[in-house]
Order: C-alpha cells, then sequence, then structure tokens
C-alpha cells in the first residue's frame, strides 16, 4: 500500500521527462520511506535498482553486475564487471539511445567500502552528461553521509545533481490516510505515538484500540517497536549509551542544556556536541522564543513522536515490561496520555495554520510560526504562548492548545489576549484549538471580539483532511 508523496514523485517524474541527463539525491532517516518511493516511481519504466550491502568492495561490484546483467537480457547471469568504473560506463553508454534509471539505494555503503567511487561518477558525469539519457538516483539513510560527501560543496560530486530530496515522516494529514477504523481522536494519539514514519504507522492495527496497540507494540518485548530505537541508535551512532540518556533526559522533562547536563552527569560541552548530532539525525530540535536568533532561553526538545513516546514511557517501565506485565505497565503510563499529547496537538495546530495558509484562508499571512517564552513584564511571571505567527511589524496571530476533555472557557480566551498585549501588534487575530470544545461563555465573548477563530478538533480534522 503506497499512500501519500504525491509532490515528491511529481518532481521525479518532471525529471525523468525531460530527456536529458538528470541526477536526483534522495536522502532521509530510516524507514522513513525512501525505497517504497522510489520503488514506486521506476514501476512500469525502464530501471536498473540497486541496494548496497554493508560489505567489502567485491560484494556489492558482484549484485551491482548481477542488475546490470538481469536488466540488459533479462536473466541472472554470472558475469561480473572488473570494476565499478566499468560497470556504471556501460549503464551509462546503454542510456546514450533511450531513457535509463539507474537507482543506487543505500549509496553509503557502496561508497564507503569502494572509496573512489564518487570521484568515478563524476568522471562519468563530466563524460557522459551531455549525450546520455540517463537518470541517475542516489538514495541514502546516513544523514550526515549523503549531507557531508554527497550534497556538500567539498564533495566530489558537488555541483553535478540536478535535484534533491530530504524526505521528511508524514504530516498529520497523510498519516490518517493509513487508518480506515480509528477514531478521529484515536488517529491523533496515534501520530503523537508513532509519528509519520511508514514503517511505525504499519505496526498500528486500527481494528484495535489505541490502549491494546501500546501494550502490543511499546510494551511488548517482541515487537519491533520496542527495540527500535536502540537498535537505530547502534547503527547511527557509535556511542550509543550516552545518546540513550540525553534522549530520555529530555523526554522526561530536561529541555534546557544545564538540566540535561546535570542529569546525564556530563559536562555541557559533551553534551553540546551529541545534540548537535542528534539534531543532524532528526531525533532532537533546538527551539528559540518566536522572534529571538539566539537566546539564553533556547531548549531542547525530541523531534520525532515515536522516539519521544518511547523515550517518555519504555525506560522508565522497562523492568516491568520485560516480565511480561503489559497491563501494568499500561496502568502506570495511562494517566500521562493526556498531558503526553499536548505538545503533539500544539504542532498539529501548527499544521493546520500552514494549510490555511497555503490554500488562501489564513486571516494573517505569517512568514513562519513557533512558540513564546519568556517574563510577562507586567506581572513579572513566566508566561508561554502555544503558537504566535506575524504578518509584519503590524499584524500577527496567537493560538492557544488545550487537549483536555473539560470545554475550555472564557478564561482561556483572556489569558492568551492579555500574553499577546506583551507584543505590541495593532491588528492581531486569536485562536483556541480545543479537544472538546468551548463553554458558551467563551463562544460569547469570541462572538462579540469578531477577531477569534474557535476550532473545535473535529473541524481541524476535515479541514486538514478534506
Amino acid at each position: 500500500m503506497f499512500i501519500g508523496r504525491e509532490r515528491e514523485l511529481a518532481s521525479l517524474e518532471k525529471l525523468y521527462t525531460s530527456g536529458k541527463f538528470e541526477f536526483a539525491v534522495i536522502y532521509g532517516r530510516r524507514r522513513v520511506g525512501k525505497t517504497a518511493l522510489i520503488s514506486q516511481f521506476i514501476n512500469g519504466k525502464k530501471a536498473i535498482y540497486f541496494m548496497g550491502v554493508e560489505s567489502n568492495a567485491r560484494q556489492n561490484l558482484e549484485n551491482f553486475s548481477k542488475n546490470i546483467m538481469e536488466f540488459g537480457i533479462g536473466i541472472q547471469a554470472g558475469t561480473i564487471f572488473t570494476s565499478f568504473q566499468t560497470a556504471l560506463e556501460y549503464v551509462f553508454k546503454m542510456a546514450e539511445n533511450e531513457r535509463l534509471i539507474l537507482a543506487i539505494d543505500e549509496y553509503p555503503y557502496v561508497a564507503r567500502s569502494s572509496k573512489s567511487l564518487a570521484s568515478t561518477l563524476q568522471l562519468l558525469i563530466d563524460t557522459y552528461k551531455d549525450r546520455s539519457k540517463l537518470m541517475l538516483i542516489l538514495c541514502g539513510s546516513s544523514m550526515s553521509y549523503m549531507e557531508d560527501h554527497v550534497l556538500a560543496y567539498k564533495a566530489p560530486l558537488y555541483g553535478r545533481r540536478t535535484a534533491q530530496m530530504k524526505i521528511l515522516p508524514f504530516d498529520f494529514a497523510d498519516t490518517c490516510r493509513y487508518f480506515k477504523h480509528f477514531s478521529r481522536e484515536d488517529m491523533a494519539v496515534v501520530y503523537g505515538m508513532v509519528g509519520g514514519t511508514p514503517q511505525y504507522l504499519l505496526q498500528m492495527d486500527d481494528r484495535l484500540s489505541v490502549e491494546d496497540n501500546i501494550k502490543n507494540t511499546f510494551l511488548n518485548p517482541a515487537s519491533s517497536l520496542f527495540e527500535e530505537p536502540e537498535n537505530l541508535m547502534k547503527q547511527e551512532v557509535r556511542e550509543p549509551a550516552l545518546y540513550n540518556a540525553i534522549i530520555t533526559a529530555i523526554a522526561a522533562g530536561a529541555s534546557r542544556m544545564a538540566e540535561i547536563s546535570t542529569k546525564v552527569g556530563e559536562d555541557t560541552s559533551v553534551c553540546a556536541t551529541y545534540l548537535k548530532n542528534l539534531m543532524t539525525l532528526g531525533l532532537v530540535r533546538k527551539e528559540t522564543p518566536y522572534g529571538e536568533k539566539a537566546s539564553r532561553k533556547s531548549i531542547y526538545a525530541v523531534d520525532d513522536n515515536m522516539f519521544r513516546f518511547w523515550y517518555r514511557f519504555v525506560p522508565e517501565n522497562q523492568s516491568v515490561i520485560g516480565r511480561g506485565a503489559a497491563e501494568l505497565a499500561f496502568k502506570r503510563i495511562e494517566p500521562y496520555l493526556s498531558d503526553y499529547m499536548g505538545k503533539v496537538f500544539e504542532e498539529i495546530c501548527r499544521q493546520y495554520f500552514w494549510k490555511l495558509l497555503l490554500s488562501g484562508e489564513s486571516p494573517v499571512e505569517f512568514k513562519e510560526l513557533g512558540r513564546w517564552w519568556g517574563t510577562d513584564p507586567s506581572t513579572h511571571s513566566q508566561a508561554e504562548i502555544d503558537i504566535m505567527g506575524e504578518q509584519d511589524k503590524d499584524t500577527a496571530l496567537f493560538g492557544e492548545c488545550k487537549w483536555t476533555n473539560d470545554k475550555v472557557d472564557a478564561g482561556v480566551l483572556e489569558t492568551l489576549i492579555k500574553r499577546s498585549s506583551i507584543f505590541r501588534y495593532r491588528e492581531v487575530h486569536f485562536y483556541l484549538f480545543a479537544k472538546s470544545g468551548f463553554t458558551k461563555g467563551c463562544v460569547d465573548t469570541a462572538g462579540k471580539m469578531g477577531n477569534v477563530s474557535l476550532v473545535h478538533y473535529e473541524n481541524l480534522f476535515r479541514k486538514m483532511t478534506e
């Protein structure tokens, strides 16, 4: 079942129909659906698909040779090219007379085992690009390798690519397309549990309750999701223990550098290096209050929902889970699920704002969105605004998101209005988002003001998935 990626497929099709040499770089974290995208794109086209393996150059060359021969004569043959250069040159020459796709998946495995591969590709591209109809695709899961050795200025292949695509997890709207039987509320919770990574979404069974899905995956030692974060860390980094400790600290609420450093027992300089690597992997993000470029107020957050959920709930319950007591582990987790969903709901609401902007329905044409926190000068106390976005120096929007079973009352709106006055905008529009709706007092107040939008989650869901 292939879902989504319409924009990426359209971009690849545009390259394909150009009829000239094209070179696309596709990269992204493991499990995000890169191979599925390539398979969908090359289906029905003349293409050689080769996936590198974590082995030596000889093994990869042998596999590559078999893929070429199978394409050329339709059967597996024992012919092995003498080098990657001769094999690749053969493909470039084949593409002189017809459109041909060469997709090399997990390129870092091949390039690491054959140090001269990048230079060889550079030479062949420069030699054949003006007369070859080849569409070359290099794909990789090692984010740092693809960025440093393929896309970077000093890389041999720099300047040769005609397109690059960083494949990201699905947003909330595309995630919902995976499921038919979950309730709308459950879809939000599932998105909060596993995010938009296709391989993780496939582990969810929409015929079961959210509780049963949690028990069958995160609380089940035999499940692939149970060991996924630690296995992925072992593949990506050399010292997974400290990385695990840092992510666990952040997921448990330590957001500032000093807090993280204290929690894991390492100097801030050490933590800073590890955090930088985690940000490169797309697992952690650094946030500053909206409108502030660099700030001592900067905080760190887990940027992947599956990792955030796992590190928030699994490590502290590992002993119980290991004894097969999934029921007991869930009872310990359940009271904190609503609070956990607060940040997830904020992210869904931000995606809603972008949907409005791109469809021309936003009353404020913001340039970016963010969260703000700091000191309220009128009360000298700490204050926070869930979402804000500026159109210009005079115009902005402010949003508050509530994932609770209680209806949102007028007090929440009044607090948002008061906090927005910290900023000096003349035209403002307020948004309140609620899982369970709004009290009559809130509805009446919003109606009198005229610049307030009350968005029930049910309406948000319909808008985003229409």
